[in-house]
């Protein structure tokens, strides 16, 4: 259910690109942010601050591209937002107590420091990838192709790097049982 919640925003404006165009895709996708926020609020009582970046990146750039009726700022939307995720991760990395992943993570599973470490500059590595994979193909393609790499796409990769992560994962944690 959360998987479903996490992309509706995304799975709305393709749908809507395909039905009508990038303008109504765009309204659709701040709309139904604002939607996911407004839901998990009501369910949890909070709201994580990636869902908070998200929802201000898509409302000034989507509202960028309606109020000028200018694609590319839409375009840049996923490249910003995973910038600032691997900036942000990368603040914890070098600065924090406990990196980023650890923090989300941490209470699920108990790592030694140098493995959540490595983990957290995964992620780093991985945002900063996914934001300069969305600009080469927002500059170098048509929007078609941009909507369905946005979808598929990055989509994709994103469950592909979450996969080798749990791969990742399960062998450290087989390592770390067998040690107690």
């Amino acid at each position: 259910m959360k998987f479903l919640v996490d992309f509706f925003p995304v799975l709305l404006f393709f749908v809507a690109y395909k039905l009508f165009d990038i303008y109504v895709a765009t309204g659709a996708a701040i709309a139904a942010t604002m939607a996911q926020i407004a839901l998990t609020w009501w369910k949890t009582k909070t709201v994580t601050p990636m869902h908070l970046v998200t929802l201000g990146v898509i409302v000034l750039f989507g509202g960028l591209t309606l109020y000028l009726r200018d694609e590319q700022f839409i375009k840049w939307k996923p490249t910003v937002v995973n910038w600032l995720f691997g900036l942000a991760f990368l603040a914890t990395h070098l600065f924090g107590g406990r990196t980023a992943i650890e923090r989300m993570l941490g209470t699920t599973f108990t790592l030694p420091q140098a493995l959540w470490r490595r983990l957290n500059l995964s992620w780093i590595l991985f945002f900063l990838f996914l934001g300069a994979a969305n600009f080469l193909v927002m500059t170098y393609c048509d929007s078609n192709t941009w909507v369905n790499f946005k979808l598929f796409g990055m989509l994709g990769l994103t469950l592909l790097f979450v996969v080798l992560q749990s791969l990742f994962l399960a062998k450290h944690l087989d390592e770390t049982c067998k040690d107690r």
